[in-house]
């Protein structure tokens, strides 16, 4: 495999990925060369392998012109550090700070060392991800009850001021600080502080069987259950050298674009009541509706819940259920047009949302955004359309793209997707193959690891697993592609007016608890 100015011989892991374990010092020169040939930094995280007769490891996901590459290094046990890779890759920083906070080992030379999960939930020499944590006994939490002192960084002169907003709000959605500094309207600096829905999900993992596995892994983000249930169940797969049937291979693509459907019809007519317009939202909810509704009635769960487990799926498609789906298609398609053709001539629609919100693409590449805003950024990385897993290498998938990257070209991206997925829909359904749809699993008889790769409605979902000799989960990461894309919000608000934030929050609408395990 050829990454950059040199070469990586990296050992096949699945479909357009590889596998390799590189030295520290080498780590900074394969993301190097990653980045010069326009690639980016995906994931990074760490493992405890001090139970596996070594110390600490760091692994970092590269997404490059063939594929992906993981790479692992070994760390010391004592003193675990690595160069930091946020000077090369933005997007590792706060992916840094997560990994320090969970398992203790750091970044040499990294700007920023502020903690990023620490709600003073723990104190400073306790790593919640090290397989020597002790969980604290319940009711003994309160001597780390203080004032939690985040160093903001502050924005000072004549007539700035502050607006903290969160992490409580008026709303149902998930908990997140913004503090904005302005001055009159304008915004000069947004800064975020997440990690307010953190329930110990990786640890929740360690020594689950695989089958409960999937269902952790499925309610990570609970809109990308889907996403995060296909990349759990490839990685496993990958492990155990495990196969899949054909038929179940083309039901998890028809899950996945219903799932697409779904949350851009939603978001679709939520961008509408942000600017007012409440036929909008009214109209898009009634159709996402409609299609939850069927979800229900032909697979068990609106939301299409353990539909994906390892080895295949757990629910078919009868002819009948197949011929309801086409038709209901077919319908919102029709729908979605017409309402478009409003939203196009909708005066005020289309001047809160053209030139609101702007990631240019030279920024979306050095920040790295990624999914369905880098797309809108003229960052054109799908891949079900440039690494095709089985069935996308056989559907020609067409990858909506615009250049303007802002609020109104992520909505039409969402358009061009929901057209899209509608289309691959019905082919999927029509060339649907016969046959099973489930296949046990391989047996395990050692330690195995193995990377699942989904592209989720909002970007890559990533899983991460090693399976131990018994068995049993020893680690596993789930990314989201909020991770990468919520900075990218602190810079697409800058020259906005504060009134315009929840609109350009929700036209990228990122996962809280999708990037907070």
């Amino acid at each position: 495999m050829h990454i950059g100015e040199q070469d990586w011989h990296l050992n096949p892991l699945g479909t357009h990925i590889w596998r390799g374990v590189f030295e520290p010092g080498q780590l900074l020169a394969l993301a190097r060369g990653v980045k010069d040939a326009g690639g980016q930094l995906l994931a990074l995280w760490g493992s405890d392998d001090r139970h596996l007769a070594g110390g600490f490891s760091v692994h970092v996901v590269l997404l490059t012109s063939q594929g992906l590459a993981w790479a692992s290094c070994a760390l010391d046990a004592e003193t675990p550090s690595y160069p930091d890779l946020a000077h090369i890759f933005p997007q590792a920083d706060r992916m840094q700070r997560a990994a320090f906070d969970l398992l203790g080992i750091r970044a040499e030379g990294a700007v920023d060392e502020r903690k990023w999960l620490r709600h003073n939930a723990w104190s400073a020499e306790v790593f919640p991800l090290r397989k020597d944590f002790v969980a604290p006994v319940a009711g003994r939490e309160s001597s780390l009850a203080a004032v939690d002192g985040y160093p903001f960084i502050r924005v000072e002169g004549d007539g700035v001021h502050e607006i903290p907003v969160g992490p409580i709000h008026a709303g149902t959605i998930e908990p997140g600080h913004f503090r904005f500094s302005i001055i009159g309207d304008r915004i000069l600096r947004l800064e975020q502080r997440l990690g307010y829905t953190h329930q110990g999900v990786e640890k929740r993992f360690e020594g689950m069987d695989l089958e409960a596995g999937a269902k952790l892994a499925g309610r990570v983000s609970g809109d990308t259950h889907i996403g995060f249930a296909w990349a759990y169940s490839m990685a496993v797969e990958t492990a155990t050298t495990s196969v899949i049937p054909p038929r179940a291979a083309w039901l998890r693509a028809l899950f996945l674009e219903i799932e697409r459907i779904a949350n851009h019809l939603g978001d679709l007519g939520y961008l509408a009541n942000d600017v007012a317009l409440s036929f909008g939202f009214m109209q898009f909810w009634r159709l996402k509706e409609d299609w939850l509704r069927l979800c229900a009635e032909l697979f068990g769960h609106r939301y299409l819940f353990d539909c994906i487990v390892p080895g295949g799926v757990g629910v078919d498609l009868s002819a009948e259920g197949g011929r309801q789906l086409v038709a209901l298609a077919r319908r919102i398609e029709a729908e979605t047009r017409e309402l478009k053709a409003i939203y196009d001539e909708h005066a005020t629609l289309q001047d809160r949302f053209a030139n609101t919100g702007i990631c240019k693409p030279e920024m979306a590449a050095r920040l790295g955004l990624t999914g369905l805003p880098g797309r809108a950024s003229a960052q054109a990385w799908d891949a079900r359309a440039q690494f095709p897993q089985t069935p996308y290498e056989q559907l020609q998938v067409n990858m909506a793209t615009q250049r303007k990257g802002d609020v109104l070209a992520r909505a039409e991206v969402r358009f061009a997707e929901v057209y899209e997925s509608l289309r691959l829909l019905r082919e999927i359904v029509e060339r649907l193959p016969a046959g099973a749809i489930h296949t046990p699993l391989a047996p395990v008889e050692r330690v195995c690891e193995g990377l699942g790769w989904v592209e989720g409605w909002r970007g890559e979902v990533l899983v991460a697993v090693r399976i131990g000799a018994d068995g049993r989960l020893d680690r596993v990461h789930p990314h989201d592609p909020s991770w990468q894309n919520w900075p990218l919000l602190e810079v697409g608000v800058l020259g906005n007016i504060v009134p315009d934030f929840p609109l350009i929050n929700k036209s990228f609408n990122l996962s809280y608890s999708g990037q907070d395990l």
